[in-house]
C-alpha cells in the first residue's frame, strides 16, 4: 500500500495481545544510528531477544558506546548487508545519502525498511524498490524515556504506518518490533507515512516549536518593554509554561482550567482568542499547506545543500535572544536546577 495520495485512516490501536513475537523472532534487525532513538530501539530489541546490528560510521563516537552496552557493531553497509529489516534511525538530512551508498545496495527482495519519521519516504528522497516492506514504528516519545519506560515494565505509545507491503506481512512484522520496544505495551497507533509527517512538521512549526517559542519571547519581550523586570516576564511568560504543560499532558485542557485559579481561568478563556485570533488560524493553515504541497520540505532540502546558512543566521540569534540570558542566570539561583542538570547528563547518549 502507497499513501502517496492522502488517506483516512480507521485510527485502530494495537496492544501487546496484538502482536506476535515470532514475526521477527528469526530475523536479524539493522538498527543505523545510536542517538536518542537509536540507542533505545537497539537496545530494547536486544533485551526482547532479537538479534540486533548497530550500524555506524568507523569513525563515530557511538561505536565504542554501543560495543559497551554490549551490542554488535557494523558499518552500515555491513549491517544492512546482514539484516533481514533496516530500521533507519539517523537524521533526516542524512538519510538518503546513507540509503544510497550503504542501504540500496544490500536489500534483497523480502527486506524491510523500516522508519521512525516518514519525511524521506514522503517527499520522494527515497525510493525503496517494490519488492521490499516499508514500514514505520514511531514512538511518541524521546529515546531515553523509550528506554526507561522499557526497564521499568512500562510501555511508550507510538505509530505503525505500511507504506509499502510487499511480503503481506509487513503489519505483523512492524507490530512485533513494537512490541519488542515496548510500544504495544501502552498501545501503537496506526496512520500512515503522509499523515505522520505531515501533521508532525505541522506541530513543531506552528505549535510545539515554533508557535509556542515565538509566544514565549513575544511575551517576554512585551512585558520588558512595558517597564517590568527582565526576571519577572522571565517567570510569567517562560517558567510556568511547563506547570501549565505538564497539566495539559496529565488530563487535557480541562485538567488545567481545573487547577488554575478562576481568575486565571476567566481571563485566558476571554482573552486567549484575542491573542491567538482568526489572522493566526490563517497563518497556521498557511504554514500547514506549505507543509503539504512540500515547499517546507524542497526548502530544508535546498537550505542543507547550501551549508544551512539561514538556519545558521537564526539558530545564532535564538540562541543569543536577552531571554537566554536572563533564564540562565535565575536557574542558577535555585536548588532544582542541579538535579536538572544530573537529569539531562543521565540521559544524553552521543549521536
Amino acid at each position: 500500500m502507497s499513501d502517496n495520495d492522502m488517506q483516512t485512516v480507521e485510527s485502530n490501536v494495537y496492544y501487546d495481545e496484538d502482536a506476535d513475537g515470532e514475526a521477527i523472532a528469526q530475523k536479524t534487525v539493522a538498527v543505523l544510528g545510536y542517538g536518542s532513538q537509536g540507542h533505545a530501539h537497539a537496545q530494547n530489541l536486544s533485551d526482547s531477544g532479537v538479534d540486533v546490528v548497530v550500524g555506524l560510521r568507523e569513525d563515530s563516537s557511538s561505536w565504542e558506546v554501543a560495543e559497551s552496552d554490549g551490542l554488535d557493531v557494523a558499518t552500515p553497509a555491513e549491517a544492512a548487508a546482514e539484516a533481514d529489516i533496516v530500521s533507519v534511525l539517523l537524521p533526516d538530512t542524512v538519510q538518503a545519502s546513507v540509503y544510497e551508498d550503504a542501504i540500496k545496495p544490500n536489500l534483497e527482495a523480502g527486506d524491510t525498511l523500516q522508519f521512525a519519521h516518514g519525511f524521506n519516504i514522503h517527499y520522494n528522497q527515497i525510493q525503496p524498490p517494490e519488492d521490499v516492506d516499508v514500514t514505520m514504528i514511531a514512538p511518541k516519545s524521546p529515546g531515553h524515556i523509550v528506554r526507561r519506560n522499557y526497564e521499568n515494565d512500562q510501555g511508550t505509545p507510538g505509530l505503525l504506518a505500511v507504506y509499502q507491503n510487499a511480503t503481506g506481512e509487513a503489519q505483523d512484522e512492524a507490530l512485533a518490533y513494537a512490541a519488542a520496544i515496548g510500544c504495544t505495551r501502552a498501545g501503537v497507533v496506526e496512520t500512515t507515512f503522509q499523515e505522520e509527517t505531515e501533521t508532525d512538521l505541522f506541530g513543531e512549526q506552528a505549535v510545539l516549536c515554533g508557535g509556542i517559542a515565538s509566544l514565549i519571547k513575544q511575551g517576554y519581550e512585551t512585558l520588558v518593554e512595558a517597564g517590568y523586570s527582565p526576571e519577572m516576564a522571565y517567570f510569567e511568560c517562560m517558567n510556568e509554561m511547563k506547570l501549565i504543560v505538564d497539566l495539559m499532558y496529565e488530563g487535557g485542557l480541562g485538567a488545567m482550567w481545573d487547577s488554575v485559579s478562576h481568575t486565571a481561568e476567566y481571563g485566558g478563556l476571554t482573552r486567549g482568542d484575542e491573542i491567538i485570533d482568526d489572522q493566526v488560524r490563517a497563518n497556521m493553515e498557511e504554514v500547514l499547506e506549505g507543509v503539504q504541497n512540500g515547499t517546507f520540505a524542497r526548502e530544508w532540502i535546498s537550505e542543507n545543500q547550501a551549508g544551512r546558512p539561514s538556519y545558521t543566521q537564526l539558530h545564532n540569534a535564538e540562541k543569543n535572544h536577552e531571554i537566554e540570558a536572563v533564564g540562565e542566570e535565575l536557574r542558577g539561583l535555585f536548588a532544582w536546577e542541579d538535579e536538572e542538570e544530573e537529569s539531562e547528563e543521565s540521559a544524553e547518549v552521543t549521536a
